[in-house]
């Protein structure tokens, strides 16, 4: 049965690098997703979608809505052809992971039956894999879509601020309030939230504190350069870190 993980956090907190983390230190198969419209989780892994000629699912459907698609796929039904065009030209894959990005939100025309076929779609290509792993925008707006109702864990990554902190309540009213249903939230602190104010963490109700991301220069070094954060060294602090807040929320780190 397949395992679903939502990194979440506010802009900046480090959630992508977090779940990108947490892709290094966890077994395959695992599929990623960028539901984030800022599209960093493919460049922290080292993947060039437009170099591979992958698209984002939202480039498909527009494509779709525009009646851009090979001859042969017109007279598919509207179901077929989104299925058919995920599997084939919006699914990157890798012998460590596959990658699934959601793009920038629709707006042009209507897309409320291609958002309905997508809400059944995803969680089937979910189930193929033993782990899926979402990087979310903060405050889950991409759940909005309803290409997600259920999750096992919710991973919030904090910095220390009070923003960061209300994102967490955020988080908690909006699943509720659209039907996201999920296990249990779990808060990750950054390699920036001071030691002496760790304490607060513990404090919010509903939710589990479970550890701080390492500061780890080799993790910057790698976020300049453009380098993929999987080939980060075992002993990298940033990796060490995360795959002990992953154990304490009951994963089983590869290294």
């Amino acid at each position: 049965m397949s395992k679903t993980i939502i990194v979440t956090g506010r802009g900046g907190t480090g959630k992508t690098t977090f779940a990108v983390l947490a892709a290094r230190v966890l077994p395959s198969p695992k599929l990623m997703i960028d539901a984030d419209p800022d599209q960093c989780l493919g460049v922290m892994l080292g993947v060039d979608l437009a170099e591979n000629g992958v698209h984002t699912v939202s480039e498909a459907l527009y494509e779709i809505q525009e009646g851009r698609v090979d001859q042969e796929l017109k007279a598919m039904p509207l179901a077929q052809k989104v299925e058919y065009l995920l599997n084939l030209s919006c699914l990157y894959e890798s012998s460590e992971f596959d990658l699934l990005t959601l793009g920038v939100k629709w707006t042009r025309g209507c897309y409320c039956a291609p958002n309905d076929i997508l809400r059944g779609l995803i969680p089937r290509i979910v189930d193929n894999y033993e782990l899926a792993i979402f990087d979310s925008p903060a405050g889950l707006e991409h759940l909005n879509r309803r290409v997600l109702t259920e999750a096992d864990d919710v991973f919030a990554v904090v910095d220390p601020s009070a923003k960061a902190l209300r994102n967490v309540k955020v988080v908690q009213e909006m699943a509720g309030s659209i039907g996201i249903r999920f296990e249990n939230l779990y808060l990750v602190a950054n390699h920036r939230f001071p030691e002496q104010q760790l304490d607060r963490l513990n404090e919010i109700e509903g939710a589990v504190y479970l550890g701080q991301i390492a500061p780890d220069p080799a993790v910057e070094e790698a976020d300049w350069e453009g380098r993929s954060f999987l080939d980060l060294p075992p002993d990298s602090p940033a990796c060490l870190s995360v795959a002990g807040i992953l154990r304490r929320a009951g994963y089983q780190p590869a290294q």
